[in-house]
């Protein structure tokens, strides 16, 4: 039974992860002025955990 826990933990992070993603992909695309921006936006949106993560650390200063 705890391989199946597991399992669903990682599948619930992983629908988080992919919403979160879809959300950062419609926001970045949205406030882009132009193309290479929305190229841009495009690759922030694979990455934006990454962004987070950063700010919370330099907020907590660690």
């Amino acid at each position: 039974m705890e391989k199946q826990y597991k399992y669903k933990i990682v599948q619930q992070s992983s629908a988080v992860y992919g919403v979160g993603m879809i959300g950062a992909l419609i926001y970045f695309i949205q406030h882009a002025t132009g193309f290479w921006m929305g190229v841009l936006g495009i690759l922030k949106a694979l990455v934006w955990p990454a962004f987070i993560v950063y700010k919370v650390l330099e907020f907590l200063k660690m």
